[in-house]
Protein backbone atom coordinates (compact mmCIF):
# COMPACT_ATOMS: atom_id res chain seq x y z
CA UNK A 1 0.00 0.00 0.00
CA UNK A 2 2.86 2.36 0.84
CA UNK A 3 4.44 1.95 -2.58
CA UNK A 4 1.09 2.55 -4.30
CA UNK A 5 0.45 5.77 -2.31
CA UNK A 6 3.98 7.03 -2.92
CA UNK A 7 3.72 6.34 -6.63
CA UNK A 8 0.36 8.10 -6.73
CA UNK A 9 1.82 11.21 -5.05
CA UNK A 10 4.80 11.31 -7.40
CA UNK A 11 2.46 10.91 -10.35
CA UNK A 12 0.30 13.76 -9.08
CA UNK A 13 3.32 16.07 -8.97
CA UNK A 14 4.29 15.12 -12.50
CA UNK A 15 0.87 15.12 -14.12
CA UNK A 16 -1.14 17.64 -12.09
CA UNK A 17 -4.90 17.16 -11.93
CA UNK A 18 -4.83 14.16 -14.24
CA UNK A 19 -3.57 11.98 -11.41
CA UNK A 20 -6.19 13.15 -8.91
CA UNK A 21 -8.57 10.54 -10.23
CA UNK A 22 -5.97 7.83 -9.55
CA UNK A 23 -5.39 9.12 -6.01
CA UNK A 24 -9.11 9.08 -5.29
CA UNK A 25 -9.31 5.51 -6.55
CA UNK A 26 -6.54 4.33 -4.23
CA UNK A 27 -8.09 6.08 -1.22
CA UNK A 28 -11.47 4.48 -1.85
CA UNK A 29 -9.91 0.99 -1.92
CA UNK A 30 -8.17 1.35 1.48
CA UNK A 31 -9.65 0.21 4.77
CA UNK A 32 -8.97 2.30 7.86
CA UNK A 33 -8.02 0.21 10.89
CA UNK A 34 -7.30 2.70 13.64
CA UNK A 35 -6.93 6.36 14.61
CA UNK A 36 -4.19 8.10 16.55
CA UNK A 37 -3.97 11.52 18.18
CA UNK A 38 -1.04 13.61 19.34
CA UNK A 39 -1.34 16.43 21.85
CA UNK A 40 0.93 19.32 20.87
CA UNK A 41 2.11 21.23 23.92
CA UNK A 42 4.16 24.36 24.40
CA UNK A 43 5.21 26.28 27.47
CA UNK A 44 5.48 30.05 27.03
CA UNK A 45 7.24 31.48 30.02
CA UNK A 46 6.62 34.96 31.28
CA UNK A 47 9.10 37.52 29.97
CA UNK A 48 11.56 38.55 32.65
CA UNK A 49 13.54 41.09 30.64
CA UNK A 50 12.36 44.71 30.74
CA UNK A 51 9.92 45.63 27.98
CA UNK A 52 10.88 47.82 25.05
CA UNK A 53 9.37 50.54 22.90
CA UNK A 54 10.01 49.87 19.21
CA UNK A 55 8.83 50.75 15.71
CA UNK A 56 8.66 48.69 12.51
CA UNK A 57 7.73 49.66 8.93
CA UNK A 58 5.96 47.10 6.75
CA UNK A 59 7.99 47.78 3.59
CA UNK A 60 11.20 49.60 2.74
CA UNK A 61 9.83 51.16 -0.46
CA UNK A 62 6.67 52.57 -2.01
CA UNK A 63 5.84 53.97 -5.44
CA UNK A 64 3.96 57.12 -6.39
CA UNK A 65 1.89 57.15 -9.57
CA UNK A 66 0.35 60.08 -11.43
CA UNK A 67 -3.16 60.84 -10.24
CA UNK A 68 -5.14 64.09 -10.14
CA UNK A 69 -2.87 66.24 -12.31
CA UNK A 70 -4.24 69.48 -13.75
CA UNK A 71 -3.24 71.87 -16.52
CA UNK A 72 -1.02 73.77 -14.08
CA UNK A 73 0.18 71.08 -11.68
CA UNK A 74 1.22 67.44 -11.78
CA UNK A 75 0.37 65.18 -8.87
CA UNK A 76 1.67 61.73 -7.96
CA UNK A 77 0.09 59.76 -5.13
CA UNK A 78 0.77 56.63 -3.09
CA UNK A 79 0.71 55.29 0.45
CA UNK A 80 3.20 55.12 3.25
CA UNK A 81 3.72 51.48 4.30
CA UNK A 82 2.10 50.60 7.61
CA UNK A 83 4.05 51.81 10.62
CA UNK A 84 3.68 49.74 13.81
CA UNK A 85 4.64 50.96 17.27
CA UNK A 86 5.02 48.21 19.87
CA UNK A 87 5.42 48.79 23.59
CA UNK A 88 6.05 45.68 25.69
CA UNK A 89 6.75 47.60 28.88
CA UNK A 90 4.50 47.48 31.90
CA UNK A 91 3.06 50.71 33.24
CA UNK A 92 5.63 50.56 36.06
CA UNK A 93 8.50 50.50 33.56
CA UNK A 94 7.37 53.65 31.76
CA UNK A 95 8.69 56.97 33.11
CA UNK A 96 6.00 59.15 34.65
CA UNK A 97 4.47 61.51 32.11
CA UNK A 98 6.28 59.90 29.16
CA UNK A 99 4.66 59.75 25.74
CA UNK A 100 5.86 58.64 22.32
CA UNK A 101 5.59 60.12 18.84
CA UNK A 102 6.56 59.16 15.29
CA UNK A 103 7.82 61.81 12.88
CA UNK A 104 8.75 61.78 9.20
CA UNK A 105 11.26 63.80 7.17
CA UNK A 106 11.89 63.49 3.44
CA UNK A 107 15.00 64.09 1.40
CA UNK A 108 14.87 65.71 -2.04
CA UNK A 109 13.85 63.57 -5.03
CA UNK A 110 17.01 62.86 -7.02
CA UNK A 111 16.78 61.99 -10.71
CA UNK A 112 18.63 59.04 -12.20
CA UNK A 113 19.73 60.92 -15.32
CA UNK A 114 20.98 64.18 -13.91
CA UNK A 115 17.65 66.02 -14.07
CA UNK A 116 17.15 68.79 -11.50
CA UNK A 117 16.14 67.52 -8.07
CA UNK A 118 12.58 67.93 -6.81
CA UNK A 119 12.70 69.50 -3.36
CA UNK A 120 11.27 67.67 -0.36
CA UNK A 121 8.82 70.55 0.03
CA UNK A 122 6.89 69.11 -2.91
CA UNK A 123 6.01 65.94 -0.92
CA UNK A 124 3.12 66.03 1.53
CA UNK A 125 1.10 63.51 3.51
CA UNK A 126 -2.21 62.88 5.25
CA UNK A 127 -1.67 60.55 8.26
CA UNK A 128 -4.25 57.90 9.20
CA UNK A 129 -4.57 55.71 12.27
CA UNK A 130 -5.23 52.09 11.34
CA UNK A 131 -5.45 50.80 14.91
CA UNK A 132 -5.22 53.44 17.61
CA UNK A 133 -6.26 51.13 20.43
CA UNK A 134 -9.46 50.93 22.44
CA UNK A 135 -8.56 53.80 24.76
CA UNK A 136 -8.57 56.26 21.89
CA UNK A 137 -5.54 58.08 23.26
CA UNK A 138 -3.33 57.76 20.17
CA UNK A 139 -3.72 60.67 17.76
CA UNK A 140 -2.76 60.96 14.11
CA UNK A 141 -0.77 63.90 12.82
CA UNK A 142 -2.14 66.77 10.75
CA UNK A 143 -2.19 66.93 6.96
CA UNK A 144 1.00 68.47 5.58
CA UNK A 145 0.49 70.14 2.20
CA UNK A 146 3.26 71.08 -0.23
CA UNK A 147 4.97 74.26 -1.39
CA UNK A 148 2.70 74.09 -4.42
CA UNK A 149 -0.20 74.89 -2.05
CA UNK A 150 1.29 78.02 -0.49
CA UNK A 151 -1.24 80.27 -2.23
CA UNK A 152 -4.19 78.06 -1.22
CA UNK A 153 -5.92 79.58 1.84
CA UNK A 154 -7.27 76.14 2.76
CA UNK A 155 -3.88 74.44 2.77
CA UNK A 156 -2.58 72.99 6.03
CA UNK A 157 1.14 73.46 6.72
CA UNK A 158 2.10 74.05 3.05
CA UNK A 159 5.77 73.30 3.57
CA UNK A 160 6.09 69.63 2.62
CA UNK A 161 7.96 67.00 4.57
CA UNK A 162 11.15 69.04 4.87
CA UNK A 163 11.15 68.95 8.66
CA UNK A 164 10.03 66.60 11.40
CA UNK A 165 6.33 66.19 10.65
CA UNK A 166 4.07 64.23 12.97
CA UNK A 167 2.61 60.87 11.93
CA UNK A 168 1.15 59.77 15.29
CA UNK A 169 1.57 60.38 19.01
CA UNK A 170 0.33 59.56 22.48
CA UNK A 171 0.68 61.88 25.45
CA UNK A 172 0.71 59.23 28.23
CA UNK A 173 2.38 55.93 27.38
CA UNK A 174 1.53 54.35 30.73
CA UNK A 175 -2.19 54.90 30.18
CA UNK A 176 -2.21 52.69 27.07
CA UNK A 177 0.51 50.22 28.06
CA UNK A 178 -1.83 47.18 28.24
CA UNK A 179 -2.80 47.63 24.57
CA UNK A 180 0.79 47.07 23.48
CA UNK A 181 0.62 47.83 19.74
CA UNK A 182 -0.69 50.52 17.38
CA UNK A 183 -0.54 51.06 13.61
CA UNK A 184 -0.74 54.02 11.25
CA UNK A 185 0.01 54.94 7.65
CA UNK A 186 -0.37 58.03 5.47
CA UNK A 187 -1.52 59.08 2.02
CA UNK A 188 1.48 60.51 0.18
CA UNK A 189 1.28 63.12 -2.57
CA UNK A 190 4.00 64.73 -4.67
CA UNK A 191 2.97 67.97 -6.40
CA UNK A 192 5.18 69.60 -9.04
CA UNK A 193 4.93 72.20 -11.81
CA UNK A 194 3.92 70.84 -15.21
CA UNK A 195 7.41 71.80 -16.40
CA UNK A 196 9.07 69.17 -14.21
CA UNK A 197 11.70 67.16 -16.08
CA UNK A 198 10.54 63.62 -16.93
CA UNK A 199 12.47 60.66 -15.58
CA UNK A 200 12.85 58.42 -12.58
CA UNK A 201 13.37 59.99 -9.17
CA UNK A 202 13.99 58.59 -5.70
CA UNK A 203 13.68 60.11 -2.24
CA UNK A 204 14.18 58.76 1.27
CA UNK A 205 11.41 59.32 3.82
CA UNK A 206 12.93 58.79 7.25
CA UNK A 207 10.59 57.77 10.07
CA UNK A 208 11.71 58.14 13.67
CA UNK A 209 10.18 57.09 17.01
CA UNK A 210 10.84 59.27 20.04
CA UNK A 211 9.74 59.25 23.66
Amino acid sequence: MTNTRTAARIGAVCLGTVMLVGIAGVAAAEEQHDDGAVDVQVQIVELTEPGVLAMTVANAATTLTENGSTATERQFTGQLPTVTVTDTRTADEIPAGAGWYVIGTSSDFIGDAGQPAIGAGHLGWAPHLIDGGDAGLVAEGEVVDTVMDEDDPGAEDPFGLVDQELLALVIDSAAIAPEGQWTANADLFLRTPVTVEPGNYVSTLTLSLFE
